[in-house]
């Protein structure tokens, strides 16, 4: 994955980075940052963007016709060069995984998956297999934090994403609190809510809003061709306004998740105008291939990311505003669906996916807590 080359090629949200640019130049960027905004938005790539300009050897600079200064990057310097070279995220987490898998057994339990692509700038992603942001990691941020840069004019951390375990968030606040000078933390999150009410107070918030679904499917007309116009329509209605997510979209590996997701409603709805289609092997026998491990944690991640955008669909028509349907392409069979569950049954079990999401953040067995939840949805 490559880095856009210049803030001019980063897809939306202008005003946004516009605003981050001029607070870099003038030297006002905060020293702590949230960065949020959907999935697939661009938080990720703007914050490597970011620390490019703040780190760049030569810190070139854009300037408007009112003579405003807007901080850019060459993207040549080492500086540059180096932090460019984590754009690819998720290979730089596997390398790191597998580093950990090499060592022995005690040392293994003390490593923190970090990555470090330049000397002043560590970016922490969430520790496997839990995929949460562990307090050893946070200790290894308050623990630099404390020295002067070496080769580049800041420190740069980088938090990838917002769930904490409790007592790395309660750690992160002793430097969030009075934050070196030389530093800067960046929190990227996808809701910013999950963050500690105290945390956040101590950040400023930059949020990436969605890009319109036309935007979208003139981007993917351009960037991805090979898409067919009928399947286009869904994949930036999916995307939901993220550029980078509706490029990156991995359409035959959503609708694999969304099959399993559709397996757990249409049971419910059977169950639901007491059919003798109601019968729950199917769905027993699909929720047992939901085992433990990296595999099975990405499979029940896409399954109830399907399974979230099907009841939200379900519930926009039950509303009455189908336009805003996203899976277009389900939409008669959702339509059926609809009129067949109530409101009060979509509304619990909304609520339903939220502790199964919850669960496996606490790592419960995946395929019991699957089964539990389909029982429920049968039961409402």
């Amino acid at each position: 994955m490559a880095l856009p080359s210049t803030f001019n090629d980063f897809i939306g949200n202008a005003l946004a980075v516009e605003h981050l640019r001029t607070a870099i130049a003038a030297g006002r960027l905060p020293h702590s940052l949230i960065l949020s905004g959907p999935s697939g938005a661009g938080k990720y790539t703007l914050a490597l963007m970011l620390a490019m300009a703040v780190e760049c050897d030569r810190q070139p600079r854009d300037l408007w016709s009112n003579g405003q200064s807007l901080a850019s990057f060459c993207g040549v310097c080492a500086n540059c060069t180096r932090i460019a070279s984590a754009a690819g995220l998720e290979e730089q987490v596997e390398a790191a995984v597998a580093a950990r898998e090499e060592l022995r057994e005690t040392d293994k339990k003390e490593t923190r998956v970090l990555v470090q692509p330049h000397p002043d700038v560590l970016i922490i992603p969430p520790d496997p297999p839990q995929l949460l942001i562990k307090l050893g990691q946070v200790r290894t941020l308050i623990q630099r934090s404390h020295y002067l840069p070496s080769e580049a004019p800041r420190k740069i951390f980088i938090l990838t994403a917002a769930n904490f375990m409790k007592e790395a968030a309660n750690s992160l606040l002793k430097v969030l609190e009075e934050p070196p000078d030389t530093v800067h933390i960046i929190i990227l999150a996808e809701n910013p809510g999950e963050l500690l009410p105290t945390i956040r107070s101590r950040c400023g918030t930059v949020r990436l809003g969605a890009l319109p679904v036309e935007e979208i499917e003139m981007l993917l007309a351009d960037r991805r061709p090979e898409i067919q116009p009928a399947q286009r329509l869904l994949v930036a209605r999916l995307a939901q306004g993220a550029a980078g997510k509706a490029l990156g979209f991995d359409l035959a590996a959503y609708t694999a998740a969304r099959a399993d997701a559709l397996i757990f409603i249409r049971d419910a709805a059977a169950s639901a105008s007491g059919s003798a289609d109601a019968d729950h092997t199917v769905l027993f026998r699909m929720t047992e291939t939901y085992r433990a491990g990296a595999e099975g944690q990405q499979k029940t991640t896409a399954l109830l990311r399907s399974l979230s955008l099907l009841l939200e669909d379900l519930l926009l028509l039950s509303a009455g505003t189908p336009e805003l349907v996203r899976n277009t392409d389900l939409r008669p069979e959702l339509e059926r669906l609809a009129a067949t569950l109530s409101f009060r049954w979509i509304e619990q079990a909304s609520r339903g996916l939220d502790q199964v999401q919850s669960g496996m953040r606490r790592n419960l067995l995946r395929n019991l807590s699957l089964d539990a939840f389909a029982t429920q949805l049968a039961q409402t």
